[in-house]
């Protein structure tokens, strides 16, 4: 395995001397995620990629758009030895909104609150023509309140993972076969490899909310539900007959927007029968009325038909205070590897 960097490691950037405390994640050999120390001992994150657009675009993207709203997880410095691997160093939170949601199911006012962050962030980019790309829970950055004396859960909540920001006009979003995001998070259009813009986050984002209303690390459209691995082979078609079954059936519409693979695909799953769990069904039990109503906005599978960031922060959603419905988890469901599948009735 090729070598990026080691703990124990000083690198230096433009601003200051770094230590290298501990690896946290490895993508193959060619990427790492570490968690780092400055110069007076503050903790940073330090992310290196070899060979890849990724990490100088995300440095990029950072550049332009952490000066106009604090809801971006920064980037605070850029490492300048060694050279290899290239990297930057981030802002450190305390963790991520998947971590948080599988140890405590979120409260309806938490979930409002990530949601319109999450909302904002968006929007910026979205008027300037960018796709995130990428919208999921592990993504999602807090700090977290409720530790000096904080009423709230969450005192910082910042969107990161930057690198695949791109125009909608890019060659990655309007050519086909450009996949983004991971199976189960992407949406529709992006899992058929059509072209996609804004509105892929769109669903990313109802996508991300959905999870969080259900806690416990239960995600809907993830096969894993059925006893499919990644590694198989009908594994993204599984994630569409997912789609299909809670939020379909796909419109007459998709048909103008379906290049013939798509058609082809749309029309195996239609053969497959009408949708059996649609979730506008779902029971106040599992979701709140109010929750349902907000996601079934979203969670069209014709990206023509989805809200933008700005219908979305408009709606009346963010200002209700309707009940909590929501039965407690049990011990098994709030530990995700034990979590199946909830019927939707």
């Amino acid at each position: 395995m090729a070598s990026l960097l080691s703990v124990g490691q000083k690198i230096r950037g433009r601003i200051s001397t770094y230590s290298i405390v501990q690896e946290l994640h490895r993508a193959a050999d060619q990427g790492a995620v570490y968690l780092g120390a400055n110069e007076n001992g503050a903790k940073c994150i330090v992310k290196s990629i070899r060979g890849h657009w990724r990490l100088e675009n995300e440095a990029s993207v950072l550049r332009k758009y952490q000066a106009m709203s604090p809801l971006f997880r920064p980037l605070e410095d850029e490492i300048l030895d060694p050279v290899d691997p290239p990297s930057i160093v981030l802002k450190y939170l305390d963790s991520d909104l998947r971590a948080e949601s599988n140890r405590q199911r979120l409260s309806r006012p938490d979930i409002k609150k990530v949601a319109k962050s999450v909302l904002e962030a968006l929007r910026i980019l979205h008027q300037d023509g960018m796709v995130h790309t990428d919208i999921k829970l592990d993504n999602i950055f807090v700090n977290l309140g409720q530790k000096n004396g904080d009423s709230e859960r969450f005192t910082a909540i910042q969107l990161g993972d930057c690198g695949g920001v791109v125009s909608k006009d890019s060659k990655f979003a309007s050519e086909p076969g450009h996949l983004i995001g991971a199976s189960f998070t992407r949406s529709p259009e992006a899992q058929l490899g059509l072209p996609w813009g804004t509105a892929t986050d769109i669903w990313s984002f109802g996508n991300a909310i959905l999870t969080l209303l259900y806690g416990g690390g239960f995600h809907l459209f993830n096969p894993a539900n059925e006893g499919y691995k990644p590694e198989d082979e009908l594994f993204e078609l599984v994630v569409l007959s997912r789609m299909h079954r809670y939020f379909g059936p796909f419109p007459e519409s998709f048909q103008e927007i379906a290049d013939d693979n798509a058609a082809g695909i749309v029309d195996f799953i239609h053969s497959m029968g009408p949708p059996t769990k649609p979730f506008a069904r779902v029971t106040r039990r599992e979701i709140p009325p109010a929750d349902r109503d907000f996601i079934l906005k979203i969670m069209k599978l014709d990206y023509r038909d989805r809200p933008t960031t700005e219908q979305l922060l408009e709606d009346e959603w963010f200002s209700e205070s309707s009940e909590d419905t929501r039965e407690p988890l049990s011990s098994a469901q709030q530990d995700r590897s034990t979590f199946k599948e909830k019927v939707v009735e």
